[in-house]
C-alpha cells in the first residue's frame, strides 16, 4: 500500500492511497517492486499436470496519476491568472477569496432575473458584507485543483500578506478524479498556502452540493468533504461545511438558491455569506 504524506501546519494528514496511486513508479521502483500474479506467487515454472507453467508476467502495472495535484493551468486562464498576479503585486489585501467559478462570481452582478433570486448574482452580496474589507478575489470560472496550484507557483502566491483566506475548491475535477484524488489535490492547495501565507488562516470550506440528492456527483462531493474535514487543526486551517444550508428538506437544491443546480443565486450568496462572515472576522482578529 502506498501512502501519501501531507503536511498542514502542524497537521499531519495522512491518506492511503493504495487503489489510487499518484504517480507511476520510477524504473529502479518498479525493478524492485514487480507486480506478481496468484501463480506466480506460488512458484514459477512449477509443472502442472505434467507441464511447465509458463513464466508469470512481471511487468508493472501503469499506475494512474492523480492529476489533481499536478500544477497545471487551462490556457484559456492565462489572462485572469495575469491580472491576479498584477492585483497581487500591489498587496494591500486582508482576506482572499480562492476557488473556482462559484467563487469568481461573487463580482458577478448576475444574469436572467432580479431581486433575491438573481441568478449567478453575487456582487450585490458581496459589497453588502465584505465590500468594506481589503479583498481580492482570485477565483477563476472552471478552474480545478491543479489550476489553483499552478496559480500559487506562478505569481498569485506572493506579493501580499492576507490575514484569511476563503478556500472552495474542487468541484470541477469529479468528472475527471476520484473523490480521494480530489481530496489530495485540495490537501495539496492547502499545504501551497501555507508556504506562501504561513501567517494567514485558512477557512477551508466543504465543496458546496450540486445536482439532485441522489446524483452520482453528490456523493462524490460528500466522499471529499469527509475527506478534507481531516484538515481542520484549529489553528491555521478552520473546516466548514455550510452545504446543508443549501438545501431543501428533502436533500434538493431549491431553483432560487441555486438555478442551475451549481451555482448560487444572490439569495444563496446571502445564504453563504451569513454563514462565514463571523468566522472570517474571527479569523482576521
Amino acid at each position: 500500500m502506498k501512502l501519501t504524506l501531507v503536511l498542514c501546519s502542524n497537521l499531519l494528514c495522512l491518506f492511503a492511497v493504495a487503489s489510487f496511486a499518484q504517480t507511476a513508479p520510477s524504473g529502479a521502483d518498479a525493478a524492485k517492486q514487480p507486480a506478481r500474479t496468484d501463480a506466480a506467487q506460488q512458484g514459477d515454472n512449477k509443472e502442472v499436470a505434467g507441464e511447465k507453467q509458463a513464466p508469470a508476467n512481471t511487468a508493472p502495472a501503469p499506475a494512474r496519476v492523480n492529476t489533481a495535484i499536478v500544477p497545471q493551468l487551462n490556457r484559456g486562464f492565462m489572462p485572469r491568472h495575469e491580472a491576479n498576479v498584477e492585483v497581487a503585486k500591489k498587496g494591500d489585501i486582508d482576506l482572499l477569496f480562492m476557488g473556482d467559478s462559484i467563487t469568481d462570481w461573487w463580482r458577478n452582478p448576475g444574469r436572467g432575473g432580479s431581486g433575491e433570486a438573481t441568478p449567478f448574482g453575487g456582487k450585490p452580496v458581496f459589497e453588502k458584507y465584505f465590500g468594506s474589507m481589503k479583498t481580492a478575489n482570485f477565483g477563476i470560472a472552471g478552474d480545478t485543483t491543479q489550476g489553483v496550484l499552478w496559480r500559487l507557483e506562478n505569481g498569485e502566491g506572493e506579493g501580499f500578506k492576507p490575514k484569511a483566506i476563503m478556500l472552495m475548491i474542487g468541484t470541477n475535477n469529479t468528472a475527471r478524479n476520484t473523490p480521494q484524488e480530489i481530496a489530495i489535490g485540495v490537501a495539496a492547495v492547502v499545504g501551497e498556502l501555507r508556504k506562501d501565507f504561513p501567517e494567514a488562516k485558512i477557512l477551508l470550506l466543504g465543496v458546496f452540493p450540486r445536482a439532485a440528492a441522489e446524483s452520482r456527483v453528490r456523493g462524490q462531493i460528500a466522499e471529499i468533504n469527509k475527506i478534507i474535514s481531516a484538515l481542520n487543526d484549529q489553528q491555521h486551517v478552520f473546516y466548514l461545511d455550510i452545504g446543508s444550508k443549501f438545501l431543501a428538506e428533502d436533500g434538493s437544491i431549491p431553483k432560487d438558491v441555486m438555478s442551475d443546480g451549481l451555482h448560487p443565486t444572490t439569495k444563496g450568496y446571502e445564504i453563504w455569506a451569513q454563514a462565514v462572515k463571523e468566522p472570517l472576522e474571527e479569523l482576521m482578529k
